[in-house]
């Protein structure tokens, strides 16, 4: 079914996908489109909210063009509705109907102290060596010890779920030693299993034998095993929507809780790779959607007390720990200038829990070229991320910077353990009212025209934090709220203007409500 729905004057929307939050909000001069039943990036939802207190909703995935102030969508059952005046009238109202905050409690340690990633510093490489160097490397340079993830390439092969016993001949005992360091661990893991996994097929042999053979995995049309693209190649997938996959794969992850392992990054499983756009031999098998199969992968793993996502279609208001896509080592390009209209987003579409990219970005290719590095965004990642739900760094900061601006970065890092008991109220918060811990300006204050302000952010309701996101800035503009503020350093302002606020390379321009 075709819907029509005219945006009101002076009308703006947010929604869909967090990766539009850099394009947002959407207005009568947007040209943007999506089709949910075959792509979503990030975390998606097929829902908008207005700064007008209306809602654009479907329980199904849609169809949506953007263009000349109207939503033209293709779908079932979508719903425009009221609920009220502003844009968190229109979320909580949305979010009270559709989207009820559900789900296990979050590990406290997410949001205490900083991540650490293995990505950036060893790509598709780690090791038993490296990884543990790594750790203590991090407790030299004065950082707390928090949850570290062994990242892609700890693996004997994709859907193999056993530590490669070359570059990790001792896991148990590496493991031990990380835990007594204080770290928490978890491993990269992906739906995706090499399509000539031979190990694999030896090892789960019994899920290959005729009672089976017809079960296991994604499927074409035909029956045939289906071939996907991915990111690292073409690979067969784990289909969670079946018993069979779902207990092959816990089985393995189990194994690895009970050596030591205490969760897991579930990567991938977006909902393109179950669609044909990204098959290879065929047609797939219709018998679930795209997007179901991207939801039970999401179900899966949030079973696991440690998890993370980030490829996430229908996820609102489900407590689970979810980041945004990989950014470039850039201020401008998919870089530093997405993180906070990216977190806003996330947060309107019903995902409180958000972890910025690694700092300094994930993007891998920058440090494999060699490309130089930009010490000033590397600071400014770290300072932008630091006031954040979750802050995670990858590319070690002290490997990768200067002394000075390690020195800048290590301030950003004390700073989040400073402001931990905040994150972790405006968490338990979240638990039970569902709504965002980063907002926008427009949310808290309907009324101040603060629609486009899309480089600070509101952390709850008293906190506003202006990271500074320009390169080469000595002054953030910074758009103050009616009432009164103060500065950490004590200094008082009166709210209602647009405030011209120095900054040097140490600066983290944070106000409080009185």
């Amino acid at each position: 079914m075709k819907y029509a729905f005219k945006m009101l004057e002076g009308e703006v929307f947010w929604g869909g996908s967090s990766e539009d939050g850099i394009y947002a909000p959407f207005d009568k001069n947007t040209e943007i489109s999506h089709d949910f039943n075959v792509a979503c990036e990030n975390q998606t939802m097929p829902l908008f909210l207005s700064n007008r207190g209306r809602c654009i909703f479907s329980r199904k995935p849609f169809a949506v063009k953007i263009s000349n102030g109207e939503f033209e969508i293709e779908g079932e059952d979508v719903k425009l509705e009221s609920f009220g005046k502003s844009l968190k009238e229109a979320y909580k109202g949305a979010q009270a109907k559709y989207f009820l905050p559900k789900g296990a409690y979050l590990p406290e340690i997410f949001f205490k102290v900083p991540q650490y990633n293995t990505w950036m510093q060893h790509t598709y490489n780690p090791t038993e060596e490296k990884v543990l160097k790594y750790a203590e490397e991090i407790l030299e340079n004065g950082f707390k010890p928090g949850i570290l993830i062994i990242d892609e390439g700890w693996q004997k092969e994709y859907g193999l779920w056993e530590f490669d016993e070359i570059k990790f001949p001792n896991p148990e005992k590496m493991l031990k030693r990380l835990h007594e360091m204080g770290f928490t661990v978890m491993l990269w893991v992906v739906p995706s299993v090499r399509p000539d996994g031979l190990a694999f097929v030896k090892k789960w042999s019994s899920f290959f034998n005729p009672e089976h053979s017809e079960d296991v995995f994604f499927r074409t049309e035909a029956g045939k095993i289906a071939i996907s693209r991915w990111w690292n190649g073409y690979s067969a997938s784990f289909d969670m929507t079946k018993k069979c996959d779902r207990e092959i794969m816990k089985a393995q992850l189990d194994a690895l809780l009970a050596l030591g392992v205490d969760g897991f990054k579930f990567d991938g499983g977006r909902v393109e790779h179950y669609t044909d756009i990204e098959a290879i031999n065929g047609p797939v098998d219709k018998s679930k959607t795209a997007a179901e199969r991207n939801i039970a992968w999401n179900e899966f793993g949030i079973s696991y007390r440690f998890h993370e996502y980030k490829d996430t279609y229908m996820g609102g208001g489900i407590r689970s720990i979810q980041r945004t896509s990989d950014r470039n080592h850039s201020w401008d390009n998919y870089g530093l200038n997405t993180l906070i209209p990216n977190a806003i987003m996330q947060g309107i579409i019903g995902h409180p829990f958000v972890c910025p990219d690694m700092i300094g970005g994930g993007s891998w290719i920058h440090r494999d070229l060699k490309r130089p590095i930009d010490e000033e965004l590397f600071v400014r990642m770290a300072q932008c991320s630091a006031l954040f739900p979750m802050m995670q760094f990858s590319w070690a900061p002290w490997e990768a910077v200067s002394e000075e601006a390690l020195t800048h970065i290590k301030a950003a890092h004390d700073l989040h353990v400073e402001f931990s008991e905040t994150i972790l109220k405006l968490v338990s918060d979240a638990y039970e009212t569902g709504e965002p811990i980063i907002r926008s300006l427009a949310y808290n204050y309907p009324n101040g025209n603060y629609e486009y302000v899309n480089d600070q952010f509101m952390l709850g309701e008293d906190i506003l934090v202006a990271p500074v996101v320009e390169k080469g800035a000595t002054v953030k503009k910074v758009y103050l709220p009616e009432g009164k503020w103060q500065t950490r350093d004590g200094k008082l302002y009166d709210g209602g203007i647009v405030l011209s606020y120095p900054v040097d390379i140490s600066s983290i321009p944070c106000f409080f409500k009185i």
